[in-house]
C-alpha cells in the first residue's frame, strides 16, 4: 500500500504533467518552452524519486523495527540524494542482499536506464549543463521511475 506522502506527491506530478501535455498541444512548435518544461520536470521527478525511496525504506523500518533501528535508517536515509539504480541496489543490499538481488533483476533494462538517465539529467542541469531532455522522453522515465517504486515495495512487502 503506497504512502500517503507518496500519492500526494505523485498526483502533483500527474497533474503536471497533464496541464503541460495541454500546453504542447496549444503550442506545439514552441521547442524552447518544451525544453524548459522538460528540465523543470526532470528536477522534479529525481526529488520524487528521492523522496518516495526514503519514504518506502523508513515506513517499513516502522512497521519491522524498534524504535532505535527506525531512528537509524530515518538518520541514513536523510541525507538520500542521486538515486542512481547503484546506490538503490546498495540501499537494499544494506537491509538484505538477497533483496538487492532482486532488485537488480527485475529493475535490468528499460528502469535502471530510466531512473539512471533521471539523475544524471538532473545533475546536469544543476550544473549548467546541456541536455537534450524532451517531454516525452521525461513523461517515460517517469513512469519507469514509478515501477521502481512497485517493485521496492512489492520486495519489501513480500518479505515480512
Amino acid at each position: 500500500m503506497r504512502s500517503l506522502k507518496i500519492v500526494r506527491e505523485q498526483q502533483s506530478l500527474d497533474n503536471l504533467f497533464a496541464k503541460i501535455s495541454q500546453i504542447q498541444r496549444i503550442s506545439p512548435d514552441d521547442t524552447d518552452l518544451q525544453a524548459h518544461w522538460a528540465r523543470y520536470l526532470c528536477i522534479l521527478v529525481s526529488g520524487f524519486l528521492e523522496n518516495s525511496i526514503s519514504t518506502i525504506h523508513i515506513e517499513y523500518a516502522q512497521k519491522k523495527a524498534t524504535p532505535q533501528i527506525v531512528n537509524f535508517v530515518e538518520k541514513r536515509l536523510e541525507k538520500f540524494q542521486n538515486p542512481r539504480m547503484e546506490k538503490v541496489f546498495q540501499l537494499m543490499d544494506s537491509f538484505d542482499k538477497k533483496w538487492g538481488e532482486q532488485l537488480r533483476t527485475r529493475t535490468e533494462g528499460e528502469i535502471k536506464d530510466a531512473v539512471n538517465a533521471i539523475v544524471d539529467s538532473r545533475n546536469s542541469i544543476a550544473h549548467g549543463k546541456s541536455v537534450g531532455i524532451s517531454y516525452i522522453t521525461i513523461k517515460n522515465y517517469y513512469e519507469s521511475s514509478k515501477k521502481l517504486l512497485d517493485i521496492l515495495e512489492d520486495i519489501l512487502n513480500s518479505n515480512k
